[in-house]
């Protein structure tokens, strides 16, 4: 039986890290594009996405990591279920309960993962994104220039060029305005330009050709300076610091940290949102035990409903909890509802009706309430599916 054991968990590795893969993959691409979109008027938006998306990774593993080893679950064991090996087991008198003994050791080890990531990895990595985030957000001008944009390395100062090479150093076709500490204005203009970085790094040197320089006296005169040479000397700002420290927001606490802050009486976050918070991590490390009482009666209906009927109800099962979850611990954050009760209830009906199906199905295996219903859908799937007509008959 421990060969079978181990032919069960290699078959389940795969399609775990395949669908935790591919997941993982469309959730981040998703939300680099946003990234990009949102950084686009910084000089170094790739670097600073780059470094967003590795600090996403734990968060959205969190979240694909119970929908993935559902999945894999349900498509190894409909497999097995197909080539009947699962009949020929239980035949020989292996119970279900021993056939779900595999799943439940590789769902204890990703229980240990799971703790390990909610309580204590995407808190640290929630709070270097947003850190990320607001560095890139508030970062100042770095010497460098995009060809029609207008840059302000300076309150006082505005810069654009029409055409700018791909070093982003070399300008040509260039407009400046600066208002100066009496208030007037002066335009610059000239025809080409090249950005020369100081020594020090805090400045950067416009040495342009070939321009006009407009600006009025204190008396309201105009006066234009045409120049073959110019020099402008131009201010470097660098990115300012994160304006807190870590532990502002409960979602950036880990465990412990989120029981010492709820014993704390002087806690700036409310106990409430605090012991909300640490339920529902917890409901959400605790729910990966449940799902192969669940994974494993559906994938053995699946051979006579087919596989699209009981995905479907697991993934509404899963939805349903998800968004249970998140409404029990709004409430208990908002004070409205005990925190045990409104993270609690949500996940003892999913772990009643998890236990409950796996239960109904140990006597007659793939037969459940679940399974009945799965049935039924897979039966009027079929019948607005139109079939295809035998090729002889198409013909006549």
């Amino acid at each position: 039986m421990k060969i079978i054991d181990r032919y069960i968990l290699r078959l389940t590795l795969w399609p775990l890290l395949g669908a935790l893969g591919v997941t993982l993959v469309a959730l981040l691409l998703e939300r680099v594009l946003r990234l990009l979109q949102l950084l686009s008027d910084s000089s170094d938006r790739f670097g600073f996405v780059a470094e967003l998306a590795a600090n996403l990774v734990p968060h959205y593993l969190g979240l694909t990591l119970p929908t993935a080893f559902f999945i894999a679950l349900f498509m190894v064991v409909s497999r097995l279920n197909e080539g009947s090996e699962i009949d020929a087991l239980l035949a020989s008198g292996v119970s279900l309960s021993r056939l779900a003994a595999p799943y439940l050791a590789l769902a204890a080890v990703l229980t240990l993962i799971s703790l390990v990531l909610f309580g204590f990895v995407q808190p640290y990595s929630r709070y270097t994104y947003r850190a990320v985030l607001h560095q890139a957000q508030s970062a100042g001008w770095n010497g460098l220039v995009q060809a029609r944009t207008f840059l302000s390395p300076d309150p006082s100062l505005t810069l654009t060029a029409d055409n700018v090479d791909a070093t982003g150093q070399r300008l040509q076709r260039l407009f400046i305005r600066e208002v100066l500490t009496d208030g007037r204005e002066q335009v610059t203009t000239a025809a080409s330009g090249q950005l020369v970085r100081s020594p020090d790094g805090r400045s950067v040197t416009l040495q342009m050709r070939d321009g006009q320089q407009l600006s009025t006296s204190a008396g309201g005169r105009a006066r234009v300076l045409t120049f073959e040479s110019f020099s402008l000397e131009l201010p470097l700002s660098g990115a300012e610091k994160l304006l807190r420290p870590r532990g502002g927001d409960e979602r950036e606490l880990t465990l412990s940290e989120l029981l010492k802050s709820a014993g704390d009486p002087n806690s700036v976050i409310p106990r409430a949102t605090l012991m909300a918070e640490l339920w529902a991590r917890l409901a959400r490390t605790f729910c990966l035990p449940l799902l192969p009482l669940l994974a494993l009666p559906l994938g053995l209906s699946a051979k006579r409903g087919g596989r699209a009927p009981g995905i479907i109800i697991a993934g509404l099962l899963l939805l349903f909890f998800q968004h249970m979850l998140a409404l029990g611990q709004g409430l208990a954050a908002d004070g409205k509802a005990p925190a045990l009760l409104g993270v609690g209830a949500p996940f003892l009906v999913f772990a009643g009706i998890c236990i409950g199906i796996f239960a109904s199905s140990r006597k007659r295996p793939g037969e459940t309430p679940v399974s009945r219903l799965a049935e039924r859908i897979g039966e009027v799937i079929r019948r607005l599916t139109p079939r295809r007509r035998p090729k002889a008959e198409a013909a006549a």
